[in-house]
């Protein structure tokens, strides 16, 4: 699995809050999350990560 699909996957499974936790959690697991940059991607996993939280309120507490 690439570092990409492994930080969509992330982004939608509510597990992260914020796209830096995200990239945290990629180091991590031995991904390189350098990879996650650009206002576009950041964008994209930002939202997916809104949608998630919305679905599972109350998830990280």
């Amino acid at each position: 699995m690439t570092t990409l699909e492994r930080a969509f996957i992330l982004a939608r499974s509510g597990e992260c809050s914020c796209v830096a936790a995200l990239v945290r959690r990629l180091d991590r697991e031995g991904y390189d999350g350098h990879q996650i940059h650009g206002p576009l991607l950041r964008r994209q996993l930002r939202d997916l990560i809104q949608e998630a939280m919305t679905r599972h309120p109350g998830w990280l507490s």
